[in-house]
């Protein structure tokens, strides 16, 4: 088990995490969310041992990051986004360095070396030079190297930055797959990966932990507001200000696609005639208008915007 407890680190005065705590569970899979610089890698780098905490205490399995850097070393997998591997070599030439450098025996290193690839689906690519392939395969490389000394944890950080749908998909199965047998926090910005991967998900917010449970959890516990979509043809100026001026409406931005907006409204509030009366009132062609059920994107943007 992994414990985070008033977990600080400071770079010259400025606080990258601000006193979080949590625990993680064996057998867990646990998603990492937040904004570009809210702290996530810096607290995976804590973590891993890559860097010491400024203040708090942060143990897995009972050890201290600060006292037993090497035999949680040994405990951990990491894959860091960008993750150092060697272009000019091959996969199995790669990974049989890495396997030296965590001290495996030459007697075991084939049998982890051959375990990895076959999790990884990277029987057909053994022979080939790592800069020669795709970037889907080499996260795939990433995750081999990670895992070759048969970790009970695994910490990826970014695992998916880069892929095209088909990879992203494939990753994110293989994630899963992991996932039944070691313990699994990883960061992404793709929403979609959490609700479809994790058991549970923390959102971090300028360093501070701003919600965590499971996705359910997370988006029952924002359903107490209503999610208004509406399109218009063609948008007007003023439109968000004129509509966040409604009774009722607690929140407005724009939409995914082009002259779309979303209006959040108050628990148990029908905005839609006020809203239908404010097109009338402003000569705005409303061309659509229904309502969403929350989801972890509004739950995200809500707690860090």
């Amino acid at each position: 088990m992994i414990s985070v407890d008033r977990l600080e680190k400071s770079y010259d005065g400025f606080k990258a995490v601000d006193g979080i705590s949590f625990e993680v569970e064996s057998g867990q899979i646990l998603g990492f969310l937040g904004p570009n610089g809210a702290g996530k890698t810096t607290t995976m780098k804590v973590l891993t041992c890559f860097m010491p905490p400024t203040s708090g205490t942060v143990t897995v399995d009972g050890l201290s990051v600060t006292e037993h850097s090497k035999e949680i070393r040994k405990k951990i997998g990491y894959f860091p986004e960008h993750a150092p591997i060697y272009a000019d070599m091959n996969v199995v030439d790669y990974l049989q360095f890495v396997a030296d450098v965590r001290g495996i025996e030459k007697a075991q290193q084939t049998a982890a070396i051959k375990h990895v690839i076959e999790i990884t689906s990277l029987g057909d690519m053994v022979q080939k030079d790592i800069g020669e392939l795709s970037k889907g395969f080499r996260q795939r490389v990433g995750l081999a190297q990670a895992m070759v000394h048969n970790p009970d944890i695994l910490i990826l950080d970014e695992p998916t930055t880069g892929l095209d749908p088909n990879q992203i998909v494939e990753i994110r199965s293989l994630i899963k797959e992991i996932g039944k047998e070691k313990t699994v926090i990883f960061s992404t910005h793709i929403l979609q990966e959490v609700t479809a991967t994790c058991d549970n998900v923390m959102i971090i917010n300028k360093g501070k932990i701003v919600a965590k449970g499971s996705p359910d959890q997370l988006m029952a516990n924002a359903e107490g507001k209503g999610i208004l979509n509406i399109e218009l043809n063609p948008a007007a100026n003023g439109v968000l200000e004129k509509l966040s001026a409604l009774e009722g409406v607690t929140g407005t931005r724009e939409g995914k696609d082009k002259n779309t907006f979303v209006i959040e409204s108050a628990k148990d509030t029908d905005v839609r005639e006020a809203v239908f009366k404010c097109a009338v009132k402003n000569k705005w062609i409303l061309m659509g208008m229904n309502y969403n059920q929350t989801s972890l994107e509004d739950v995200f943007r809500q707690l860090t915007e």
